[in-house]
């Protein structure tokens, strides 16, 4: 059985974990469309992380400040 590093819950199905997306034009990876972590359920610990929708630009208009 799979269980959270730091709160040891059982992670036995997928109501066990959050899969939260984050939008590069906040700023997090400037290469990346959408960053995705997985996180606990109980205690919101990161346990894994993927980049879809991959673009050059971060989607950003405008050049190196990357404001829109």
């Amino acid at each position: 059985m799979v269980h959270c590093p730091d709160c040891d819950s059982t992670l036995s199905d997928a109501d066990d974990v959050e899969f939260v997306e984050t939008d590069a034009r906040l700023g997090f990876i400037r290469a990346s469309k959408r960053f995705y972590t997985i996180e606990c359920a109980d205690c919101g610990n990161v346990l894994g992380n993927g980049v879809a929708a991959a673009q050059g630009n971060g989607g950003a208009a405008g050049g190196a400040g990357g404001a829109d």
